[in-house]
């Protein structure tokens, strides 16, 4: 509480004070009009504790202007240095300055008895000063350490001008120098933090995303990730492609919003649930809704952008499903860009949406680019004109995945300097030719029901890797496996019903789809089970087996076999 200004309400001290303001005015002579009032007395000059009266101001202002420049500014811890004349002569310099560079001689040119100022390249700036009549300050200049000093300091310059009566008017400069050695290195041990720290992210996010993108047999890919530029923390944008089997592969982008380690933990844990969910062959919108329910418990406040597509060559489409990111650009064979961007959700983490998955034509010859926002927003422009000149360079990028992942940048202006992190996807469907035409083969046989399903299909089989020239014991398994995979159909599934022998450079595939949805497992069968042993022959002898679900309702079963090397040599 402050009683002072509660006391000055009680009625005594009202008349009190009142008195002593009255004798006051009686005692003191007539104040001149540019006079600055005296402060309040607190105790009259007669109090009972004899209390002196307080010094009148004009004998301070007496003391103070009996002080002398030269006393005053040699106590000063501040380097001060006072030069006149056109060519700087040393007039006065402290104990600080000397103690800094030495003593200096009064009446040299400061070119000669200056010389750290020189070095310092402060001449022109005293010559400025010394021309315009105004102050001029640089900052954080480095000086070398004295002779009785370790480390050289920082110093920060004001050079003021002023007017020298003695012994005749001539215009000078006060230079003055505060240490700030403290400040920059603080500053510097902060940017070094910050530099560590960011290169921690940036490690962590490179260990995180593919060091090696996985090639699937159809389509040539490549992507690229830079961070943004060296003051900026690092985000956590990200990019995979997984093999799904049966020749199918899933491509994945995604940007986690915010910067610095936690966004990229957050996005590793994305993306290593991304490819354990993508191991379950589900639709694009079905992995985005698993993945939508874990963002939410990784952290609540934390949202990240995902698309998620799955190239499937047999039906020679793209199925994508897109969590609040930007569309998919397809160019297709004859050179037309357009956006694939029907089925596009909230962002992840928001959790109460249904997301749904759509397709876009996707043969030979197409090619398409998955996309972060640091590729194409800018601060003074929209984002759509970003995707637009994203669309004109992606018209005319020729050439092979990495080429147009180059391309690319360069026509938008990703440079070092880019202030934002970039992730980029570019996959292409070539259209092959000649040989390599001969090693990418197709057949099918549509299936019935009925006993004399299984030996059509063990005969078509039988036919069909004979004329691709397949060795004898890769033929036998192949026949093996055709023949289980239609067993287990005709036993478990339902009509329609079809066998799909698939070649490609690297390997043989085998799909049986039927019109029943139940998923087939693999399980140890009893010695005196009569079945059950189908998905366990087929699960030995191949190099991988696997089932989903198909859009249209049923499902898919499929082997495949790693192709030795020398077989595609064999092939005409």
């Amino acid at each position: 509480m402050n009683f002072t200004r509660w006391s000055a309400r009680l009625p005594g001290t009202q008349r009190r004070t009142a008195a002593r303001a009255v004798r006051r005015q009686r005692k003191a002579p007539a104040a001149s009009p540019a006079a600055v009032p005296a402060a309040r007395e607190e105790r009259d000059g007669q109090g009972k504790h004899g209390d002196s009266p307080a010094p009148a101001d004009g004998g301070a202002r007496r003391s103070i202007e009996a002080l002398s420049a030269h006393d005053l500014l040699g106590h000063l811890p501040a380097l001060v240095a006072l030069v006149h004349g056109p060519d700087h002569r040393v007039a006065f310099v402290n104990g600080a300055y000397a103690a800094a560079f030495g003593p200096r001689s009064p009446g040299a040119p400061a070119r000669e008895a200056l010389p750290e100022l020189a070095e310092l390249g402060l001449l022109p700036l005293m010559d400025q000063v010394l021309r315009s009549g105004r102050p001029r300050t640089v900052k954080s200049r480095r000086v070398p350490g004295a002779p009785g000093r370790k480390r050289p300091g920082y110093y920060t310059f004001t050079c003021t001008p002023i007017e020298l009566a003695d012994p005749e008017p001539q215009r000078g400069i006060l230079v003055f120098a505060a240490e700030v050695t403290d400040q920059v290195e603080a500053a510097e041990r902060l940017r070094a933090s910050e530099r560590r720290q960011r290169e921690a992210a940036v490690t962590l996010q490179r260990s995180l995303l593919p060091q090696q993108l996985e090639q699937p047999d159809d389509l040539r890919v490549a992507a690229t990730y830079r961070p943004g530029g060296t003051e900026a923390a690092v985000g956590g944008d990200w990019y995979d492609v997984i093999t799904l089997g049966a020749g199918r592969t899933a491509l994945v982008i995604g940007d986690v919003m915010g910067r610095g380690v936690r966004a990229a933990a957050v996005m590793g844990q994305l993306r290593t649930a991304v490819r354990a969910y993508a191991r379950l062959d589900l639709p694009p919108h079905e992995v985005l809704q698993l993945l939508d329910g874990l963002a939410s418990e990784i952290d609540p406040n934390q949202i990240a952008t995902c698309l998620y597509a799955v190239h499937d060559p047999n039906e020679g489409r793209l199925a994508y499903a897109s969590a609040g990111h930007l569309p998919i650009l397809v160019r297709d064979p004859d050179g037309t860009v357009h956006r694939a961007d029907a089925s596009t959700g909230p962002p992840l983490g928001t959790g109460g949406w249904l997301h749904t998955s759509a397709s876009v034509p996707f043969g030979p010859g197409s090619s398409a680019v998955l996309y972060t926002d640091g590729l194409v927003e800018r601060r003074d422009a929209d984002i759509d004109q970003g995707i637009e000149a994203l669309e004109r360079a992606f018209a005319g990028a020729a050439g092979g995945p990495q080429v147009v992942c180059d391309r690319l940048q360069r026509a938008l202006g990703i440079t070092a300097a880019h202030d934002d992190d970039v992730a980029l996807l570019v996959l292409q469907h070539p259209v092959r030719a000649g040989h390599e035409a001969e090693l990418f083969h197709n057949a099918a046989l549509d299936l019935l029901g009925g006993v004399e399903a299984a030996p059509r299909a063990r005969a078509f089989a039988s036919g069909v890797l004979t004329s691709w020239r397949f060795p004898a014991d890769l033929h036998d398994l192949g026949v093996l496996a055709a023949s289980e995979l239609v067993a287990n159909s005709l036993q478990h599934g339902t009509p329609p019903m079809c066998l799909r022998l698939r070649r490609t450079d690297r390997r043989l595939i085998i799909e049986v789809t039927d019109g029943d949805d139940h998923l087939p497992r693999r399980r140890r069968a009893d010695p005196a089970d009569e079945n059950g042993r189908g998905i366990s022959i087929v699960a030995t002898i191949a190099s991988a087996w696997g089932s989903r679900r198909t859009p249209g309702g049923g499902k898919a079963v499929w082997c495949e076999f790693v192709l030795p090397e020398a077989v595609p040599d064999q092939a005409v």
